[in-house]
């Protein structure tokens, strides 16, 4: 059952009052937000400075909760935003601006912060190159041949936890679109694409339960298929040229 919204609303203004007191826009994110919290769930929160000397995450527990607060200025927001969060593909801090609720009330801080978030958000990730999708591509082609026949199901496992993020990962970032990681991963491709979220659950159900992996390895082929598909013959990656220990 979802925690109630307005006793993590009361605990955060709390949090802002005792904790960050001097911060210029508070805004509480995260699973409560979005009415998808459990028991054990943490609040989320992104506190805003006039000035900050860095960025930085810091965990601790209020009142029995605990909570993560993601301490920036507009300055070291937009660098995440842009820096890492877009070449990354996963808008991790953008989508905690985006959807968050300001407390105790609308600023002007708050307000630039959400439409930061919102450009970037809109620009969507920055785009695959054709290296990108090729090293997608070798990546999962190496993963289903170990999937094809794996020596016990201690080696499977893992193999079928990293092909998990690493095909839903190539599905989105293939069309341009945002990515997820964890337990994120279904909620995205749902909103992408239903049909697809489907499949992708009953594959990775099938084979985690049961050890189903040829419908893991149809479903590769599928997503990997406008690429140009599996991968392996002809795959060449350079490493930079100053990767080196100087000679005497």
């Amino acid at each position: 059952m979802p925690l109630d919204i307005s006793a993590a609303l009361s605990v955060a203004r709390d949090i802002r009052e005792q904790v960050f007191p001097t911060s210029s826009a508070f805004l509480l994110a995260g699973s409560v937000v979005r009415g998808e919290s459990t028991s054990s769930s943490d609040l989320d929160l992104v506190v805003i400075f006039e000035s900050v000397k860095n960025a930085r995450r810091q965990s601790f527990t209020f009142a029995n909760w605990p909570v993560e607060a993601f301490i920036h200025d507009a300055g070291t927001l937009e660098y995440f935003f842009r820096e890492v969060d877009r070449p990354s593909g996963v808008p991790s801090l953008p989508c905690m601006v985006d959807e968050g609720i300001e407390v105790p009330k609308e600023t002007g801080h708050g307000l630039l912060a959400k439409t930061l978030a919102r450009n970037v958000l809109e620009a969507g990730p920055q785009p695959w190159t054709r290296q990108d999708r090729d090293d997608s591509r070798y990546v999962i082609s190496d993963l289903i041949e170990d999937i094809r026949a794996p020596r016990n199901s201690h080696e499977l496992l893992p193999t079928l936890a990293s092909l998990y993020t690493a095909i839903a990962n190539h599905y989105c970032r293939s069309q341009n679109q945002w990515s997820a990681t964890g337990k994120s991963i279904p909620r995205r491709l749902m909103s992408l694409d239903p049909e697809f979220h489907r499949r992708f659950t009953e594959t990775f159900e099938a084979a985690f339960t049961r050890s189903d992996t040829a419908s893991v390895i149809q479903l590769s082929e599928t997503v990997l298929e406008p690429d140009g598909g599996l991968l392996f013959d002809g795959y060449c990656r350079d490493a930079p040229v100053d990767w080196r220990v100087p000679g005497p």
